[in-house]
């Protein structure tokens, strides 16, 4: 009997080694995946507001993307021609952005934008890439929800004055006219 209760002892201890073996990789298996789930976490929102990237102290040269309005009269071309500088806010607050490229055709004052890029380390957001809304009509969810939150959300125009085609409501309809 000691030679099968051997072999029995033996059977169990490698099957004992193999349960090992399993659950060690199950539990390296989750934590990786918590480890993944964890840095994704900030990542997995489209984009930031400006409140955001200030109330979370967002560190110089994470790349984000920054969502908001583009700020009436804040549009300007560098000396270089090719760098434009402009500011996006959520009505609360303000990112001035750099971009050297070519600005969507839709990209305008008053519009939704949202700019992929990382923060320099004078404060600026500099976007290797911008995205503008593509009608007159859409914006962002995430952008009129944060715009409502802010309270500048009335009767439908963002900005509580900003008309969908640029500028300010009052503005927009003399900036056809001549006056």
């Amino acid at each position: 009997m000691t030679a099968s209760s051997s072999g029995v002892r033996r059977l169990s201890a490698r099957k004992r080694r193999r349960l090992y073996a399993v659950i060690g990789g199950l539990a390296m298996l989750g934590l990786a995946a918590a480890l993944i789930l964890t840095a994704l976490t900030d990542n997995i929102v489209f984009f930031h507001s400006p409140t955001d990237v200030a109330e979370k102290s967002v560190a110089a040269g994470q790349r984000i993307r920054l969502g908001g309005l583009v700020k009436a009269g804040s549009v300007a071309k560098r000396e270089d021609g090719v760098t434009v500088q402009f500011t996006v806010t959520d009505m609360n607050r303000s990112i001035t952005v750099r971009f050297a490229g070519v600005l969507p055709d839709l990209f305008r004052e008053g519009q939704g934008v949202v700019a992929e890029g990382a923060l320099d380390g004078d404060g600026f957001f500099v976007a290797s890439e911008v995205l503008a809304k593509h009608d007159e009509q859409y914006m962002p969810p995430e952008i009129a929800d944060a715009l409502k939150r802010a309270g500048h959300w009335k009767d439908g125009v963002p900005g509580g004055g900003y008309a969908p085609g640029g500028g300010s409501a009052g503005a927009a309809g003399d900036a056809g006219s001549g006056k």
